[in-house]
């Protein structure tokens, strides 16, 4: 019975109609590929959870399901470890079959859900957006016997919201988008796709160590059940210029007002980000030099736009959790390895290459002191993370090989993942751009962020920001964070 969205529970809004397995079109020949120490840790992990919502192109439904699942199948051929199944040798080795099992593929209807309801702007995520993905809450490890990896074509009235669920001891955000982008190039009617995945398996990552596991698998290590909020902050290309400008010039904080940001910098990070497609090669630089009260200031290293914006989310989140001066916060950011190693892994090294950085500082002075002192904290550790570091981290995890700890242990933890640098809005299908990305259920616990581009374009990032009900009242609250937040009216 129809009825509006707003009355019904999530459950009630979407129906699933279908639900099929699509193989590779040709047959695998690639060899079993080893989890690597990179991969391991993340069997403990809920599957990736990612994926698009679209306006509605002028084609019956039936034509676009048939397309998506002929250009899946081809695409699969392309990445035959998604179609296959983690296996555990004698030796306690973990290793991805790829025997052609195939990938869940599935039809679902929420015709009573219009596009504006995704993207409403409101203070949450809309709640039938987790519905909008398999393998709810599913572990990484449960791809022993089950598919690693499941897509969900959800049918609304005016839209279509194609979302992907992936192993993440499968795949990294890197490997994940990669296999997006070049899903959506096939059904595009490429030949072939442009960019294809590495698949060996003869770098320090792939270890001798072997990681144990309690009888059932490993679990989650955060509360399912911990009360949340979730929302979307975007900051506009304008808004992250001002905030770096103001971070490399070591500017007090005012209110930006309105400033012309013409030639910039679009992002710091991009310019070195084989991921990126797009436009944005010419960047200018903003040069941290200037005349204070008569004095040349000495020459600064340059603090990227996204770590910018880092420090003002740490600093706004300390603030809202009213952590005592003395308490050890901690920021982790998730980086790529890739191209910190040496020899380089290839930009398209398919699997898990991140390793987690963890920046520490007291409350008091992630309070105290300036945007500035917060930003260099967290630039510190991501320049010092080389390949010294990255081989002396897998070294680390070989002396005791574990899982990979998720969650807000302490009350004073923030995990940044994903990246704005992925190419999430390159993914045409053949009737347009994506409208919004949005995420599913998995792996959010309080101070999980998640960072995308801002559809935009241009270096505009949109922070999936998750918070205990009572932290999110705080940052919202925030005028220092706030002022930079798209849409934002101070009272």
């Amino acid at each position: 019975m129809p009825c509006s969205s707003s009355a019904m529970s999530p459950s009630e809004s979407l129906s699933v109609v279908s639900n099929c397995t699509v193989v590779p079109s040709t047959k695998s020949t690639l060899q079993n590929l080893k989890l690597s120490a990179s991969d391991l840790p993340m069997l403990s992990c809920h599957y990736i959870q990612k994926g698009l919502l679209f306006s509605r192109p002028p084609l019956p439904f039936i034509s676009i399901l048939s397309l998506l699942k002929t250009g899946l199948s081809l695409t699969l051929s392309h990445f035959p470890p998604l179609a296959g199944r983690l296996t555990t040798d004698g030796d306690g080795y973990v290793y991805i079959t790829c025997n052609d099992a195939g990938v869940d593929f599935i039809h679902a209807n929420a015709a009573s859900v219009h596009a504006r309801d995704i993207l409403s702007p409101s203070d949450e995520v809309h709640e039938l957006v987790k519905e909008f993905f398999a393998f709810d809450r599913t572990v990484s490890y449960d791809g022993h016997f089950k598919p690693i990896m499941a897509v969900q074509v959800t049918e609304l009235a005016d839209g279509v919201f194609i979302g992907c669920a992936v192993n993440h001891a499968v795949t990294d955000g890197t490997s994940f988008w990669n296999f997006f982008n070049s899903f959506a190039e096939v059904c595009r009617g490429a030949r072939q796709i442009s960019r294809l995945p590495d698949f060996s398996r003869d770098s320090v990552l792939i270890s001798p160590a072997v990681l144990l596991f309690p009888g059932g698998g490993p679990k989650v290590t955060f509360s399912l059940d911990a009360p949340l909020r979730e929302r979307i902050f975007s900051f506009s290309r304008e808004a992250i210029l001002k905030l770096k400008d103001r971070v490399n010039n070591n500017e007090k904080w005012i209110d930006i007002g309105t400033v012309d940001a013409v030639d910039v910098e679009l992002m710091g990070k991009q310019s070195n980000d084989t991921l990126h497609v797009g436009n944005g090669n010419k960047t200018t630089q903003i040069l941290g030099n200037s005349m204070r009260n008569g004095e040349k200031t000495t020459k600064t290293t340059e603090i990227s736009s996204f770590q910018s914006l880092c420090a003002l989310l740490w600093r706004a989140v300390t603030r809202a959790r009213k952590l005592p001066a003395s308490k050890t916060t901690t920021f982790r950011m998730a980086v790529n390895c890739r191209h910190r190693l040496e020899p380089k892994l290839d930009a398209y090294y398919f699997g898990n290459a991140i390793q987690s950085i963890p920046t520490l500082a007291a409350a008091g002075e992630v309070s105290s002191r300036d945007l500035r002192w917060c930003a260099e904290q967290l630039n510190k550790n991501v320049l010092a993370h080389d390949d010294v570091m990255v081989r002396g981290f897998v070294a680390d995890w070989e002396r005791d090989p574990r899982c990979f700890p998720l969650g807000n242990f302490d009350g004073a933890m923030i995990s940044m993942g994903s990246s704005p640098r992925f190419p999430m809005f390159d993914n045409n299908f053949g009737w347009g751009r994506p409208m919004a990305i949005r995420s599913g259920r998995a792996n959010k616990f309080d101070g999980k962020i998640s960072a995308f581009p801002g559809r935009e374009g241009g270096g505009s990032v949109d922070l999936e920001v998750v918070l205990a009900p009572e932290t999110m009242v705080g940052l919202e609250s925030d005028s220092e964070f706030m002022q930079y937040v798209s849409g934002f009216v101070e009272a």
